[in-house]
């Protein structure tokens, strides 16, 4: 029988199939220092983004045979090195891509209404400052008719594509690799239509977008820093609900402080899970703890999509 260590949870669709196709699946979590030794006891190991695989833990765990990630980005795990050591390294990206697009835009009615700020004053001065208040967020505007850039149009960002199309707002887009012409929407009524996506360069986009959101991988240099924001449109919004360290935190706050950014929605930090206090209480910000993927139905399909292809590994590998 083969066992496998659902380090960080795993949905109980996924542990039932895992589990009629004959895995041991343990979810009892082992803390990183521990990993070590207690991996030594499982033939495969599943992790979401808390749980790190890296080569002195590969090293030391020469009887996995494979590591399993639900969602999207790998950056916790050493890919390159597992599959050079001859391990299998899976993931779901698709699984989750509905719920973070969502996500993006939770953030953007939040920004554009001044939610994140109104709930925090309304329990302290909401029934003796209510008429100030009111004029306060007086001042909202609209989605529809808006640009919004796209940077990174993988799957996540074209299901955030094509929420925008629904609501009547025009897509830049911009990519490393090719771009649709366009996307289809289904509508209410099974009824479907072609949207067009605009491909613009990256500098185009951030001069010309009313609202920007990232969906790309992990990289050294952040996407949007001090120049980025210069360019931007005076009032823009930004929301990152991809990777911490896309973003320069520093150039954030200054384009934020400065009024260059109205606002910004943030589900991920460069300091995770200790973000900076002072970006955690800025009035103009949007903050959710790296909940993108967090639904009940991402983590079924997620679930489903990773137990699955554990069992079409396993089915070739000897016990």
């Amino acid at each position: 029988m083969f066992r496998i260590l659902a380090n960080d949870g795993i949905d109980p669709i996924g542990k039932e199939l895992l589990e009629k196709a004959g895995f041991q699946v343990d979810t009892n979590h082992i803390p990183q220092a521990e990993l070590s030794e207690g991996l030594k006891n499982y033939d495969a190991i599943t992790v979401r983004s808390a749980t790190k695989v890296r080569k002195d833990l590969i090293d030391a765990c020469p009887n996995i045979k494979l590591i399993g990630r639900g969602g999207v980005g790998m950056d916790n795990i050493d890919v390159d090195y597992a599959r050079e050591k001859g391990l299998a390294v899976v993931n779901t990206p698709a699984a989750s891509s509905l719920s973070v697009a969502e996500l993006v835009f939770a953030h953007l009615f939040t920004g554009i209404r001044f939610l994140q700020d109104s709930n925090r004053k309304m329990p302290v001065e909401g029934n003796t400052r209510f008429n100030d208040l009111k004029k306060a967020y007086a001042k909202g505007i609209e989605l529809r008719g808006k640009k919004i850039g796209i940077i990174g149009f993988g799957r996540i960002g074209r299901e955030t594509a094509k929420v925008a199309l629904g609501l009547g707002m025009d897509v830049l887009a911009y990519d490393l690799f090719e771009i649709p012409k366009e996307l289809e929407l289904v509508l209410g009524g099974n009824v479907r239509v072609n949207c067009p996506i605009n491909a613009v360069s990256v500098e185009q986009l951030i001069k010309e977008s009313d609202f920007i959101s990232l969906h790309v991988p992990f990289s050294e240099k952040p996407v949007l820093g001090k120049e980025e924001f210069a360019l931007m449109k005076d009032g823009a919004g930004v929301v990152n609900c991809s990777r911490g360290g896309t973003i320069d935190e520093d150039a954030l706050l200054e384009a934020l402080n400065s009024g260059k950014v109205s606002f910004a929605g943030l589900d991920v930090f460069d300091n995770e899970p200790t973000p900076r206090q002072d970006l955690l209480s800025h009035p103009n910000v949007s903050l959710t703890p790296h909940i993108g993927a967090s639904t009940n139905e991402a983590q079924e399909r997620i679930g489903t999509e990773l137990a699955n292809l554990i069992i079409d590994f396993f089915k070739n590998v000897k016990a």
